[in-house]
């Protein structure tokens, strides 16, 4: 606006000059008046801008503050929400990598120790807290890959069978070889459980059982028998003794009469290998894991077919399972993850951990509120259960089945984006 009057005033000085006007007065009056016509527009328009910009720049500021104060408030939120997600159950050991691939893993039943049985034959003997784990013994036992490793009941010695055919005891106190079964079967040695104070039993890779007897001077089973056409996968009993039930590459569990020293029942042969075993509802069912992911029920003494049938979410191979609680369980799978599962009402509960590659061994330990885990990429997790004694297993994860392929229990370390966003709010 002040260029419009600005431009008029000069155009009233030249005409005034152009015609020769001979009143100075009259002119410099003209003149006087354009210019203070102009700096007074000037000056005025030069205020309003001033408070214009002075108030547009108030408004940025302040807005560019409230901007910010959100930013870092939003900032700070989801900092804090990461803070939580990685503070979650950190109340465990932290992991092992070995050198050497891990075969198996067994808890010690009395202190905070775990064996690592690996494929070279060594049985390594880790202490434990939540704030390290450190090697304290290395078992150099076996000439090949060491299968198996089991404690006795109270823990003062150590049982590991092997590809080499050899069962061998060790007395941890001491770490001496207190005994030695030498060519104990014709195959290499698979799988093995211990039977009360004085008595174990073995499988190979070819479906032969035995059992043994501490109390014999002799290396000899007091039993011996081939009623499966594959490898011996596991075997496990109840208290009483009575029964041993395995399970077998060829799709059939096997079950013998320890006492009457003879072949029990054997079941229907499904078209998948039986995997893993385990107990629950107080040694009253027996759960059966496959290798395409299925889990079979049977009543405890009825060996002869399932009573139930429970889908797996994946269909990939069960390779590991580990009771809980007396209705809970624990699946490695080869996908690499550990999912919790219901079995009285059937359902899946959601993650507990995941490894990067195939899980092949897992174990509990004596109170049931840490689990550990290896993988083939040779290292040992792991996971505090202990929210397993409150979770409301009844409650159903909510969606279809992606949903409760990916939902998260507190000891998988990840937050469920649910759970994760609402920390925000």
């Amino acid at each position: 606006m002040h260029l419009d009057k600005g431009h008029l005033g000069n155009f009233i000085l030249d005409n005034e000059e152009n015609n020769n006007l001979d009143s100075d007065a009259s002119n410099d009056s003209i003149q006087t008046l354009s210019e203070d016509s102009s700096l007074s527009n000037d000056d005025t328009d030069s205020e309003d801008d001033e408070e214009l910009s002075d108030s547009n720049n108030a408004h940025t500021s302040g807005s560019t503050e409230s901007t910010l104060l959100n930013a870092n408030e939003e900032e700070d939120e989801v900092v804090k929400a990461i803070i939580r997600s990685k503070d979650i159950n950190t109340n465990h050991p932290p992991p092992i990598t070995t050198e050497d691939h891990v075969v198996d893993i067994c808890f010690h039943p009395n202190s905070n120790m775990i064996a690592v049985a690996n494929i070279v034959g060594d049985v390594h003997l880790y202490k434990y807290n939540n704030t390290e784990t450190k090697l304290v013994s290395t078992l150099e036992l076996h000439l090949k890959a060491c299968r198996d490793v089991e404690f006795n009941d109270s823990g003062t010695t150590l049982f590991s069978t092997a590809k080499d055919l050899c069962i061998m005891l060790t007395d941890l106190e001491t770490e001496k070889l207190i005994r030695l079964y030498e060519n104990a079967h014709e195959e290499p040695i698979y799988t093995m459980t211990v039977i009360g104070e004085h008595m174990f039993a073995t499988g190979d890779d070819d479906g032969v059982v035995k059992i043994w007897d501490l109390r014999q001077r002799e290396n000899i089973p007091i039993f011996s028998l081939k009623k499966m056409e594959d490898y011996v996968s596991t075997i496990v009993t109840n208290k009483e003794g009575k029964y041993l039930v395995c399970a077998s590459g060829d799709g059939c569990l096997t079950t013998f009469n320890i006492p009457g020293k003879k072949l029990h029942v054997q079941s229907e042969e499904y078209e998948e290998e039986l995997t893993c075993l385990g107990l629950f509802k107080s040694e009253t069912k027996i759960l059966v894991g496959t290798s395409k992911g299925k889990m079979y029920v049977y009543n405890w003494g009825e060996f002869g077919l399932h009573s139930d049938e429970f889908p797996n979410l994946t269909k990939k191979a069960i390779n590991c399972m580990i009771p809980i609680t007396e209705n809970v369980v624990i699946t490695g799978g080869e996908d690499g993850i550990l999912r919790a599962t219901s079995l009285f009402p059937h359902h899946h509960l959601g993650i507990v951990g995941e490894h990067n590659l195939s899980i092949e061994a897992l174990d509990v330990n004596s109170d049931g509120t840490l689990i550990a885990s290896s993988s083939h990429d040779n290292d040992i997790k792991f996971w505090n259960v202990q929210y397993f004694e409150t979770l409301d297993v009844s409650e159903r994860v909510k969606g279809g089945k992606q949903k409760q392929l990916k939902h998260n229990l507190p000891s998988s370390k990840i937050d469920n984006a649910s759970t994760f966003f609402s920390d925000l709010q």
